[in-house]
């Protein structure tokens, strides 16, 4: 038996978990029984803290409502870094390849490809990016998002890590995503990408960097020399963002669990101090900054509860957006919080804007009406 810790979010969080035999009976970990306060060995929505509640619905993967000690010690099994998540047989994975070239942990990502493509054509490939505040998760938590559309056949999938914010500050977080674009387009022979057809999609910190690689793909002064892969363009060709900042000096305006100027922020703790006093360095972070018309099509995700990240941060890039002439759709989760939402709707609406965007099919008219949490797919809201 090993021991591993996996760093999870805001607060510094650790999960420490024993990896045990397959025949071994999960044991909840010492994090798990601090949680369930009621010792009934499930973990409810409301048991969780705010600041890793958005990994509630990924962690119960039975739908269920409550996190069992089993589902925890999956999750934590399989987010743990350097173990091998587990995939269907239609999919291939490699695992933890090093796109930085330097053999930092931080700087590595995961790919998966269809073992029976759909076609023999190079395959478009979806990045995911994962959140965690700039100073925690794991590259590992892409894989559940990206199996369902690679099993398909019709992508490939890249889940990457990028350098902390206790390693680095800001803008070391882009010139690691700007790296992995680029090793994707030099390896596209290998694996059978088409380096033409890149989309990204991140969450929370995730959403923002995937911003950002939609709004900086011109900005020389971003591009880093990570990786190196320099004749490589970094550019993207559509963009998810789900509940990611925006403008990090509009922030503080809204209610919010968090106090956003505080020296302890996550979004001082990215650009190394309070953000209203380097504000130079909060501008150079902000996705709005570098809005202009060449910018790729984007899908903004934003609940109108969202107590960490406030909901205006996805109205103010849409407007900007807008007044530029980008094409952008902001899907409003009603009542939705910092993600969590289980939605097959939304899953619906934003593999329609990757086919769309990724797969040349341009005849996809996408819903832009606003969804409910737990909305199903086809169903009205509020049903």
């Amino acid at each position: 038996m090993h021991r591993l810790f996996v760093s999870l979010c805001l607060g510094g969080l650790f999960l420490a978990f024993s990896s045990d035999r397959a025949h071994c009976q999960p044991q909840p970990s010492s994090f798990f029984k601090q949680l369930d306060k009621n010792g009934d060995g499930k973990l409810t929505r409301a048991e969780f803290p705010a600041s890793i509640v958005r990994l509630f619905d990924q962690i119960d993967t039975d739908g269920d409502g409550a996190v069992s000690i089993e589902e925890d010690a999956s999750f934590r099994r399989v987010t743990a870094p350097g173990d091998k998540p587990r995939l269907p047989p239609t999919v291939k994975g490699e695992f933890d390849i090093d796109y930085g070239g330097l053999g930092n942990p931080h700087q590595k990502l995961d790919l998966l490809l269809p073992k029976e493509p759909t076609a023999e054509a190079p395959l478009p490939v979806m990045v995911y990016i994962h959140g965690g505040a700039w100073r925690g998760g794991s590259k590992r938590e892409g894989i559940s998002f990206l199996v369902p559309a690679v099993a398909g056949g019709s992508f490939a999938g890249v889940s990457m890590d990028y350098r902390l914010t206790d390693e680095a500050i800001w803008p070391a977080q882009i010139h690691d995503c700007k790296a992995a674009i680029r090793w994707i387009r030099a390896n596209a022979k290998k694996y059978n990408f088409d380096p033409q057809r890149i989309g990204v999609i991140g969450t929370s910190a995730g959403g923002h960097l995937a911003a950002m690689l939609g709004t900086s793909g011109n900005v020389d002064r971003l591009e880093g020399k990570v990786g190196g892969n320099l004749d490589e363009s970094s550019r993207v060709e559509c963009v998810v963002d789900e509940f990611g900042p925006s403008e990090l000096l509009a922030m503080s305006g809204f209610p919010s669990d968090i106090e956003h100027d505080s020296p302890d922020s996550p979004e001082s703790r990215l650009v190394g101090g309070a953000i209203q006093e380097h504000k130079d360095a909060a501008r150079s972070a902000s996705p709005i900054t570098y809005v202009s018309p060449d910018d790729p099509p984007f899908l903004l995700v934003h609940g109108t509860e969202d107590p960490l990240v406030p909901y205006d941060q996805s109205e103010r890039l849409l407007a900007a957006m807008t007044e530029e002439g980008v094409d952008a759709t902001l899907i409003k989760v009603q009542g939705g919080r910092h993600g969590g939402f289980r939605s097959s709707e939304l899953d619906r609406r934003i593999r329609l804007f990757l086919d769309k965007h990724l797969r040349g099919q341009s005849d996809i008219e996408l819903p832009t009406d606003a969804i409910q949490p737990g909305q199903k797919r086809g169903e009205a809201p509020g049903k």
